[in-house]
């Protein structure tokens, strides 16, 4: 038992040596050649990836360690989006999420059968690229100071709908699977079954957090707060951010990042909730890193070379298709069009969710291990380019106002 601990101990030290340091040296060259630091993680990634000579991390570790990053990150976001905010933004986010993953879902679709995967192999690409990554756009949008405004709002919501819908589909593809071709032998009866208990699951979960968690997080976190002990104070958010993400995961089925957020949420009316994202705020920054260095571990460089007419085609989709369908629903629902070009900027780009859709699929035998390199391929290069993205919001939101009618500005009531 001790060697074996102490072999995890080892792989973990090794990963977070690499990981760091190979991000620190990315990201600063990244910045001297005046591309975001983003891009550097992203290849640092690759170098220390096990497609590539040299120094080798360990994946699995650091997708761990990646996962923090993410439930760190959707804690704070939580304590600055309170529920009622949430709520408040229902009317766009549900069918504009559901939209656009319907647009991102059919083009996908066609182009799993142009690649010769068949109908369920698209469906699973689609499906795969039509979600963004938490951690991606919720950076964005606090570098540029928007996590706070109607955009970042909408944003926001449109992602935890995404997150939700994706929740239920990985409850629901191993029970279609064999349906679809795949792996797997469950009846349509125990597939009904568990997507039923899936989402009673998520229900009771969500209730227990409004009821129970509004009541106890913060009245806890205020008396240690009033007792002056910092320490126990950094503790109690730390165990309280990781523990209900573990607790939503392990005992309701839902998602670590969705568990995490309504933590951050319903502490959000706390007088110390600001306190709380201060404290979590160093960790959730260095994790987020190994967030991107993780996601440039997985890709195989050589596949961007011998498979490139399908790298341009699926990141066409994620940039361009589900950019302009967030855009097009936005505006459309009445926003000011500096909303739709934030929203749609914000959503160009895929990211966790998206390899957990793959790596199931693949599972199942319905994508083939080319479609898994695909996603990722496609992950990299978007979440590279997204800063280029926002970077054309300005020159859009003029060029498409001198074309038509000036922009008001006002938001639907």
């Amino acid at each position: 038992m001790d060697a074996e601990l102490g072999t995890h101990g080892a792989a973990l030290i090794e990963t977070l040596a690499l990981a760091l340091g190979a991000a620190f040296l990315g990201g600063l060259v990244a910045r001297r050649i005046r591309l975001p630091s983003i891009a550097g993680y992203l290849l640092a990634g690759v170098v220390i990836g096990p497609f590539t000579p040299g120094l080798v991390a360990s994946t699995g570790t650091a997708s761990e360690l990646a996962e923090l990053g993410v439930i760190l990150l959707m804690f704070g976001v939580g304590i600055h989006f309170s529920i009622p905010e949430l709520l408040a933004q229902k009317r766009i986010a549900i069918p504009g999420a559901i939209g656009q993953i319907a647009v991102a879902t059919v083009l996908g679709t066609a182009l799993g059968i142009a690649l010769g995967w068949g109908v369920a192999g698209g469906v699973v690409l689609g499906l795969a690229v039509s979600v963004a990554s938490t951690v991606v756009l919720l950076r964005a949008l606090m570098e540029r100071g928007e996590l706070d405004t109607p955009q970042g709002h909408i944003a926001v919501a449109w992602l935890i709908v995404e997150d939700l819908f994706t929740v239920a589909v990985l409850v629901l593809l191993p029970t279609v699977a064999p349906l679809l071709g795949g792996a797997g032998d469950m009846s349509v009866a125990d597939a009904a079954l568990g997507v039923g208990l899936a989402i009673v699951k998520a229900v009771a979960f969500t209730a227990l957090m409004l009821v129970a968690g509004t009541r106890v997080i913060p009245a806890l976190l205020t008396m240690i707060a009033r007792d002056d002990g910092r320490e126990e104070f950094t503790l109690a958010v730390l165990a309280i951010a990781i523990g209900i993400a573990w607790v939503a995961s392990a005992l309701f089925g839902v998602s670590l990042a969705l568990g995490a957020f309504l933590a951050g949420a319903v502490l959000a009316e706390s007088e110390v909730s600001h306190k709380a994202a201060e404290d979590a705020l160093p960790l959730r920054d260095a994790f987020a890193v190994i967030f991107f260095v993780s996601v440039g571990m997985l890709l195989d460089p050589a596949f961007l070379v011998t498979e490139w007419p399908a790298v341009v085609a699926v990141s066409v989709l994620v940039i361009v298709a589900k950019s302009l369908a967030a855009f097009g629903i936005v505006t459309a629902f009445g926003y000011p069009m500096r909303i739709g070009l934030t929203v749609g900027a914000a959503l160009a780009q895929v990211g966790e969710f998206s390899f957990i859709l793959a790596t199931l699929g693949r599972s199942l035998d319905l994508i083939p291990e080319a479609a898994f390199q695909l996603v990722v391929a496609g992950a990299l290069i978007s979440i590279t380019l997204n800063p280029l993205m926002f970077r054309l919001i300005a020159p859009l939101e003029a060029r498409l106002a001198a074309r038509g009618p000036a922009d008001a500005g006002a938001l639907p009531s």
